[in-house]
């Protein structure tokens, strides 16, 4: 298996950003901190920490260092040598961010929690190791084979994160896209008392959407993920398997985000009475993706997603979206809520580039 076409590589990549983007968070006030000189600084200090905080930095580099070791596993290297390298690897990344927020004012460094990321990592490399002992490797590779085409690594490191945006509430349910809206408000901001500050007028919050815009809107979202599979999936039962574990993954996961946010027992508050109707209609046009070529099914889905960016810029704020934003913004998830946001506001992005691609891509004896 070349390493090229292993999704451990694309998967591992962007697990390395969701570790950057958290340890880092919120990227501002940066300055060089006072006191003794910096290479005294390196050994880091022990500061306590919570215990949440403790089990949170071991948990989040196992998948790490899981994906890295996979990847050099399935690349041919030998179990100890992919072991070493995901652990040296992920032990210098967690090195680097610690020394990072020496220059945070809002973070704390702590050798602590660079010794429990070094375990998260070696605890992961560990397990692709027992892994492919079990024989789970080639399992893998079997499955992956019947279902998928052998160039889809990115396409099924898409599907792996669509669900981490969707624990963001955005506007609409499912409705994934309102990046184009953030980035203008973001860039007013900045604009705001420079000499550039009339080039681009502040956004005006829009109205919520009438009904059959949100149905179009949750509609799309449900099959935002499903265009990517069925490009990547070879026969069409396969397809109806992974349109329906689309449609069941994304209720589960809304569902999940709002019993974060108020309690199991309104965990299904976020249902709307568009939903029922958008769940048909998304079900008819899964069945229809299902038997579409490859390459007019990426197609449709560059002209789908457009329109559901479109759509979730659109969509104004309501008293929902509003009261989860501000639980999102609040205590121990503070850190997992900018994660989830940024990957919810980036995903249908990198999902039309790689549509884009698709599209593009040159068929066998296709001249």
């Amino acid at each position: 298996m070349r390493p090229s076409r292993s999704s451990a590589w694309p998967m591992a990549l962007a697990w390395l950003l969701l570790i950057v983007y958290a340890s880092l968070h919120p990227f501002d006030g940066w300055r060089w901190p006072p006191g003794p000189p910096w290479y005294l600084r390196l050994w880091l200090p022990s500061p306590a920490s919570p215990r949440f905080d403790l089990w949170s930095n071991f948990l989040a580099y196992q998948p790490l260092g899981f994906l890295l070791a996979m990847g050099w596993l399935r690349a041919g290297h030998g179990v100890v040598r992919a072991g070493a390298q995901a652990l040296l690897w992920g032990a210098l990344l967690s090195l680097l961010m610690e020394w990072c927020q020496l220059l945070l004012p809002s973070r704390v460094p702590s050798r602590v929690d660079w010794a429990l990321n070094s375990a998260g990592t070696l605890v992961g490399a560990l397990l692709a190791a027992s892994a492919k002992d079990l024989g789970l490797l080639q399992v893998w590779q079997r499955w992956r084979d019947r279902w998928f085409v052998p160039h889809g690594a990115v396409g099924l490191t898409l599907l792996t994160t669509w669900p981490v945006g969707l624990l963001f509430p955005p506007p609409v349910p499912m409705g994934l896209g309102e990046g184009l809206v953030r980035l203008a408000d973001a860039l007013h901001e900045e604009l705001a008392g420079s000499a550039f500050e009339g080039w681009l007028n502040a956004p005006t919050p829009p109205p919520p959407l009438s009904p059959s815009l949100e149905t179009a809107a949750i509609a799309l979202g449900l099959l935002a993920p499903c265009w990517i599979a069925c490009a990547i999936s070879h026969q069409r039962r396969h397809r109806l398997v992974l349109v329906l574990g689309a449609a069941v993954l994304g209720v589960a996961t809304t569902t999940l985000s709002t019993a974060l946010n108020f309690g199991p027992d309104h965990a299904l508050t976020w249902l709307t009475p568009a939903f029922w109707p958008a769940l048909a209609l998304a079900g008819l046009l899964g069945l229809l993706l299902a038997v579409l070529p490859a390459r007019v099914v990426a197609a449709l889905g560059l002209v789908g997603l457009t329109a559901l960016i479109a759509l979730a810029s659109q969509a104004g704020t309501d008293p929902y979206f509003t009261s989860s934003l501000a639980r999102w913004e609040q205590g121990r998830f503070i850190r997992f809520h900018g994660v989830a946001r940024w990957v919810g506001w980036i995903w249908p992005f990198a999902a039309l580039g790689w549509l884009l691609a698709e599209v593009a891509r040159a068929r066998p004896g296709a001249r």
